[in-house]
């Protein structure tokens, strides 16, 4: 398998965390679950002009979209299949990175996954043949940048409270409170809110409780004995019985069916048939 990841220069690393390709990803499973996040991306399918999203309640059914499609900021986890990634390409946003290229508020793309044709029209399209002329990752990677670049337009600017909110929710040991960060940003509490929402596409509020999660997750990564109850104080967590509610509702699991069913990428989880 191949699995190769770049990271653009200036002004795009701003907003982009990575790019990324799989070619041969061929895992036993059929169906994974894919846990949120925080933050939106852009995924082209390049083994076909296919996207397949299945309904999280009933995984015999799933809506098809085309091959290059956004990822919105997602509340809870989506069901794909592995086929499709068997040769796949795609762009991780940072959080609020993906803003300046949707022609649209992050939050009407929120708990969504939308053909790139709808928001850039023939260039959403262009942009897959294009990835399938260049022959190798390397332009590959070129083509994402030229293609970003172009369809931001030169309107590559942060929001600087935005940018000190996201540095306070991520860099807190403990997740700092909204209202905290609020006071030292000097807008409103419903400014506030709104900015976050139209760039992040979730609330400050489910920002947190996914990141916080997020923080979770990469502590059992880290292998060894767990003891659930010291990792949710840990993770600033009121108790275990909140750890445990949160992580049902973002994976669909408890702590330790995720242990059985993780694979070696964070927030892909084997769906079990």
């Amino acid at each position: 398998m191949i699995c190769r990841t770049y990271s653009p220069a200036l002004p795009l690393s701003h907003f982009v965390d990575k790019f990324w390709l799989y070619e041969g990803y061929a895992p036993a499973h059929i169906k994974e679950r894919i846990l949120p996040d925080g933050s939106m991306q852009l995924i082209v399918n390049l083994r076909e002009d296919l996207t397949r999203v299945y309904d999280r309640h009933n995984t015999d059914e799933c809506r098809s979209l085309r091959g290059a499609a956004i990822s919105g900021a997602h509340s809870g986890f989506v069901v794909i299949d592995t086929a499709e990634q068997s040769s796949i390409i795609g762009v991780h946003f940072k959080p609020g990175g993906a803003f300046p290229f949707l022609r649209v508020p992050a939050n009407e793309l929120r708990n969504m996954h939308v053909s790139m044709d709808e928001l850039w029209g023939a260039a959403g399209v262009d942009l897959r043949n294009r990835l399938l002329e260049a022959n190798t990752p390397e332009a590959k990677f070129r083509t994402l940048e030229k293609t970003l670049l172009a369809q931001a337009a030169g309107s590559l600017t942060r929001h600087p409270a935005l940018d000190f909110a996201l540095r306070e929710f991520r860099d807190m040991p403990k997740l700092r409170t909204i209202s905290n960060v609020i006071e030292r940003i000097g807008l409103s509490k419903r400014r506030f809110i709104q900015v976050f929402d139209e760039r992040v596409g979730l609330t400050p509020k489910s920002f947190c409780r996914v990141r916080r999660f997020q923080r979770a997750l990469r502590m059992i990564a880290r292998g060894g004995r767990i003891e659930w109850a010291d990792l949710a104080v840990d993770c600033g967590y009121f108790d275990q019985a909140h750890f445990i509610h949160d992580f049902r509702d973002f994976s669909g699991l408890n702590p330790s069916a995720y242990l059985n069913y993780r694979t070696d990428h964070l927030n892909h989880v084997r769906l079990a048939e």
